[in-house]
């Protein structure tokens, strides 16, 4: 049912000396795999519940990992991920946009966050008919680009994460909208 976090990296495309950040980490699925496709770059996991910062923590103890950096941060709110602007060149966004209410701003710190070169990796829920009934927020993968384009992301790819979500590779435009 869920996904397979280093299948869907690879096809994203991390290198060893990426900077990545993931947005919302929950308790650090894809922060953990990205780790080890980076081991010269640098993770951050950025997420708004204290208590699934310290569940990363103590997996990043447990696996050795020195190039992760996990903290509490609101996703929502421009400069709320606490990083600089332009200095990411890959943002995992899974299992979060459905959560997020204001998703103009949540774009627009990914695009603060990202170089220009940079690249998002969108997996959300595709339907809450398999799933917890309270996921009724489902944000279907049509407005997801929709939103995206919007704030002048250029979708690049889909790629084929699991039976119950979507994937989409966007790129940061170099126009904005």
């Amino acid at each position: 049912m869920f996904t397979d976090p280093v299948k869907n990296l690879k096809q994203f495309g991390l290198w060893e000396n990426m900077v990545v950040a993931d947005l919302g980490a929950g308790t650090g699925f894809y922060t953990l795999a990205a780790a080890e496709m980076v081991p010269q770059g640098k993770v951050y996991a950025i997420e708004i519940q204290a208590d699934f910062v310290n569940v990363i923590k103590n997996k990043i103890k447990e696996k050795g990992f020195n190039n992760v950096n996990c903290f509490l941060g609101n996703v929502e709110k421009i400069g709320g991920t606490l990083l600089g602007d332009e200095t990411v060149d890959r943002v995992i966004a899974s299992n979060i946009l459905f959560q997020i209410e204001n998703k103009d701003r949540f774009i627009e710190e990914i695009k603060r966050i990202l170089k220009m070169t940079g690249k998002v990796l969108l997996v959300d829920w595709s339907d809450a008919s398999s799933i917890h009934s309270n996921l009724r927020k489902i944000v279907p993968k049509e407005k997801a680009e929709e939103v995206f384009k919007a704030r002048g992301f250029i979708l690049e790819k889909e790629i084929n994460v699991s039976e119950h979500h979507y994937g989409m590779i966007f790129k940061k435009g170099s126009v904005a909208p």
